[in-house]
């Protein structure tokens, strides 16, 4: 797995820190004081009942959002503390993000798709396409490299959308409701492949999810609700599946 090994395996990789952080929408709290580590390589699955504040915890986590109070960096970086350019630029260079949906763009094939952060970082458009093709290679999609998302089924589209995620090496993965739209076995093998590659490459993944069997495939958990950390344990993992 040498070829897909991340750019910050290992003691380059730096931990996600939040430090009591605080969110509102229109005075109504949201985030009440949030604290927590996320540790290089880890897998972790955020839960919470709807209105939880979960999906926000992750924007401000990704810089997508800023919170109203508190600290949110990556090692020595403060995120809360970027311009809004530097925040995108953070985000292109050492996030990726896998939507429901997947959000991918429906003239590009799947290579074009998987390379496109790559490219939009600077990297060669000949280089980023080889590496999308052997990423796309890894997660069964080799056959399929020049379709178009119309031309595929969920679960194809969402391993493509996994592959773009990974293509530039980040830091981080963050997934929201990655399986929501797919049924039960198709949302089983995305996860297996999902799992499979930030393990192998030593990627951190922060999931928000609804569903227990979807955050099992995580080694940690961490319940929200009414904007506070309820539980946070790890679990076995991916292992056992």
């Amino acid at each position: 797995m040498d070829g897909m090994r991340n750019k910050n395996t290992g003691a380059n990789q730096e931990r996600l820190t939040i430090r009591d952080i605080t969110k509102s929408y229109n005075a109504a709290p949201v985030l009440t004081g949030i604290s927590l580590n996320i540790e290089p390589g880890e897998t972790v699955a955020i839960m919470g009942p709807s209105g939880s504040g979960k999906s926000t915890l992750l924007h401000c986590m990704s810089g997508v959002l800023l919170p109203d109070s508190g600290e949110v960096s990556l090692g020595a970086t403060r995120i809360d503390s970027l311009s809004d350019a530097k925040r995108s630029a953070l985000r292109l260079n050492d996030f990726g993000f896998v939507f429901q949906d997947g959000q991918l763009l429906p003239e590009l094939t799947a290579r074009e798709n998987a390379a496109l952060p790559a490219i939009l970082r600077g990297q060669s458009r000949s280089k980023a396409l080889r590496r999308a093709d052997d990423i796309l290679g890894r997660l069964g999609l080799g056959d399929l490299t020049r379709r178009r998302p119309g031309q595929m089924s969920g679960g194809q589209a969402q391993r493509v959308a996994i592959a773009r995620a990974m293509a530039s090496g980040p830091s981080v993965i963050f997934a929201d409701e990655p399986t929501g739209a797919l049924d039960q076995s198709t949302g089983h093998e995305v996860m297996q492949q999902l799992i499979a590659l930030v393990e192998q490459t030593g990627t951190t993944l922060v999931m928000v999810t609804h569903d227990v069997k979807v955050a099992s495939w995580c080694r940690r958990r961490i319940e929200i609700r009414d904007g506070l950390i309820h539980d946070d344990r790890m679990l076995a993992g991916a292992v056992d599946h």
